[in-house]
Order: structure tokens, then sequence, then C-alpha cells
């Protein structure tokens, strides 16, 4: 099954006063790069979560970001830590009585200083589970995602090589021709020139020329190319570097085609050859 490598995907789940969000987004690269952005609370759970998405996600970057937002104020019981907040008190009163203007502060004020409020600690391996399975949720939905476009990419790649299947197939059918004109061609213009043709010599050097203009092999291994990368297609395991090697190889050959072609029709054959493996190439960037 072909899968992109670009996709997004997200999850949520409760635990305790929180709601947490799990979002993954992941886009065309090299090698498999995953960046985890994670709060702080969560921080003890990074290789964990690093290693849950590692053994789903073979190739591609993906940035994984979790978040989280308390319940509603009427559904918690703040917690003050009071010492630090008469610490805070005395400390301003010291700092006013060197101002000009002490400026009035509410208790609203005082609760969103850092550290004046005490979260209640959470049990930290239930937690670890949590963000396990709430990773691992997104991490299949992005799974999923990636095998909705990596379906569509499949088809127009296979649709490509139909079509260049059928431009093998006239040209292999076109060769003989073409190679016919040209002997015909250039028997007339070596008996324009020379007075009393060798006749023998003519055929030696028409049969050496059509040789090398010759361009079955070429169309051969291009028809081998398109047949693997129809079967790698069907293959399970991560296929892009694969199906980019054989667009490497295939345009190789079409360029071999283009400049041993005699022929404006063989020409136009080659350049749509050249046109539909940048097409699939383009696409192929993008699969795993």
């Amino acid at each position: 099954m072909t899968n992109s490598m670009t996709a997004f995907a997200n999850s949520e789940m409760d635990f305790e006063n929180l709601t947490i969000c799990c979002e993954l987004r992941s886009v065309n690269h090299r090698y498999c790069d995953i960046y985890i952005k994670i709060p702080d609370r969560f921080r003890f759970a990074e290789p964990d979560l690093h290693r849950t998405v590692n053994e789903k996600l073979k190739r591609g970057k993906i940035e994984c970001n979790l978040s989280y937002k308390k319940h509603g104020l009427a559904q918690q019981k703040l917690t003050v830590d009071m010492n630090a907040v008469a610490a805070l008190l005395s400390t301003t009163q010291e700092i006013e009585q060197l101002m000009q203007k002490p400026q009035a502060f509410s208790a609203l004020e005082v609760l969103a200083f850092p550290g004046i409020q005490v979260e209640k600690q959470s049990d930290k391996n239930a937690l670890l589970q949590i963000l396990i399975q709430l990773v691992t949720t997104a991490t299949d939905h992005l799974l999923l995602a990636r095998q909705r476009e990596g379906t569509q990419l499949s088809g127009l790649i296979s649709t490509r090589c139909v079509k260049m299947q059928k431009l093998v197939s006239y040209a292999q059918n076109r060769m003989p021709l073409v190679l016919e004109q040209l002997r015909t061609k250039f028997r007339h213009h070596i008996a324009e020139l020379v007075a009393e043709p060798n006749n023998d010599r003519i055929e030696q050097e028409m049969v050496l020329l059509t040789q090398k203009l010759n361009v079955d092999e070429e169309l051969d291994r291009l028809n081998i190319h398109i047949i693997e990368v129809l079967r790698v297609l069907e293959q399970s395991e991560p296929i892009g570097r694969r199906l980019d090697f054989l667009m490497q190889e295939m345009n190789r050959e079409a360029n071999t085609l283009g400049s041993k072609s005699a022929d404006k029709e063989m020409t136009a054959i080659s350049i749509e050859f050249k046109v539909l493996i940048e097409q699939i190439r383009e696409q192929v960037q993008n699969i795993e």
C-alpha cells in the first residue's frame, strides 16, 4: 500500500481536570525527522512519546504538538501557597517604599503571579499512559490520512505508467519504418554524390548507421522500468526511495531515446516521456 508523507491529524483526551490535545503534522523528508513540542509538565514523557511515533512512522518530517487546557474554574478548587503570597506582599511593600507613586494591584493579579497557585501533582505513571494512548490514537489517524492520500498518488502514477506503456508500444511499432526510411534516404544522398557507388560498402555503412540509431534496447528497458514501478506500488513497505531511483533510470533512457532520435515523431515521444516522468517524480517526492 502506498503511503503519502503529507497529512494532518489530531486527538483529545481528558485526564483529571485537563483536556489534553495532540496535533500531528507530517511533510515529505528524506529520512524520519520527529520534533515534539510539549509543555513542561509533560516533559518527562518525551522519550516515550518520541518512540511511540517512531514505531509507526518510518519516513517524513513529523511535528507532534501537545497542549492542554484546564476545565472551568467552577469545577476546580484553587490551592494557594499562602507563604508565597506573604513573601510576595512583604517584598512588594519594601519596593513601594522606594517608589514615589506606588501602584495598587488586585488579588487576581496576585493569583496570576508565578508560584502562587499550587497545582495538584498528577500520578506520573497514569499520566504517561494517557499521553501514550493519546499520541498513539493521533498517529493512527495520521497513518489513515497518509494512506488515503497515498492511494490517490498511486492512482496518478499508475495512470501515467499506462500512458508510457502506450508510448513504448507505439515507438516499437514505428521503429522499423523509421530505420527503413533512413536507409532509403541515405542511399539517395550517396547515389547523388558518388558517380559509381559501391553498393556493398554503402549497405555496410547503412547497417552500422541504423544500429546506432536503433532504440529497441532503450524502449525495452523503459518498459521493464514501468512494469517495476507498477509492481513496487503494490508493496506494503516504504517505497518512495525505490520509486525515486526508478524515475532516475527512466529519465536516463528517455534522454538516450531523444539523443538517438532520427524522426520527429520519435522526438515527440521522447519529450512526452520526460514530461510524464517529471510528473511522476513530483508525486514520488511525497511518498513514504
